[in-house]
């Protein structure tokens, strides 16, 4: 498939960049003329992706390390040419599919590390960045369980909610800049965080979605990658569903 160069000239970071939602949009990005960088958790898988979506650079770091994160972004802007325009942050877990009252602390801890905690270490690791710039997109990952919260998943429910929340925050403080900050919220996408989950959840997921069907990944790349471009000027703050008509906001 030809895409239009809508990101020529322009650097951009995807988080969670290994595998799914993160590798296929720093694929599509690099496709219309970005130059990527890509985090992960996954060294091996982010080998493997680099090679796959053409990126520049790619670094294995756990986003949950605060300090970890600070030193990525210097090393990435370094690898960028000193630069950043977009920021996608893909990265996040699911957590066990468990009822609150038998939620273990631990993972709940980790959940919020992760998806909230981590989002937030690496929103505030690229505002400066993109102040120095005088341009900026952010397009945080977050879910359809933040609106409307999924049984027995009350941790991954919660941090999308907080997802959805920062980004909304971020967005009215940056407004009168040239940084827009917005989030998507998925329904269901096969990908290989199902594997993170009990089948009477995925079921449960499907059973909630009025088109009938997972979303395809392409469908929630093409929406994160119009609001990472020049064309979403005027929405910031905004949360941007693709779930197949299950929203109720």
């Amino acid at each position: 498939m030809t895409y239009p160069n809508r990101f020529e000239g322009r650097t951009a970071l995807v988080t969670g960049g290994a595998s799914g939602i993160g590798l296929a949009v720093a694929a599509r990005l690099r496709a219309e003329g970005a130059t990527v960088a890509l985090w992960d958790l996954n060294a091996a898988a982010l080998e493997a992706a680099k090679a796959e979506s053409g990126a520049a650079d790619a670094r294995a770091l756990d986003i949950a390390d605060a300090a970890a994160v600070e030193a990525g972004m210097r090393e990435t802007l370094a690898a960028l040419g000193g630069r950043l325009d977009v920021l996608v942050c893909s990265a996040g877990i699911t957590g066990p599919n468990t009822p609150l009252r038998d939620y273990p602390v631990d993972a709940w801890q980790r959940v919020i590390d992760v998806n909230l905690n981590g989002l937030f270490y690496c929103n505030r690791a690229a505002v400066p960045a993109m102040e120095a710039g005088g341009y900026g997109r952010i397009v945080n990952v977050a879910s359809i369980a933040g609106k409307e919260g999924n049984p027995n998943a009350s941790a991954y429910s919660a941090s999308k909610a907080g997802v959805i929340g920062l980004t909304k925050s971020l967005g009215k403080e940056l407004a009168k800049s040239e940084i827009r900050v917005n989030c998507v919220t998925p329904a269901a996408v096969r990908t290989a965080i199902f594997d993170q989950m009990t089948q009477a959840h995925i079921d449960f997921m499907l059973s909630k979605i009025p088109i009938g069907r997972f979303g395809a990944i392409d469908e929630v790349t093409s929406l994160i990658c119009f609001l990472a471009s020049e064309e979403a000027s005027f929405s910031t703050g905004a949360v941007f569903d693709v779930s197949g008509g299950r929203a109720t906001y």
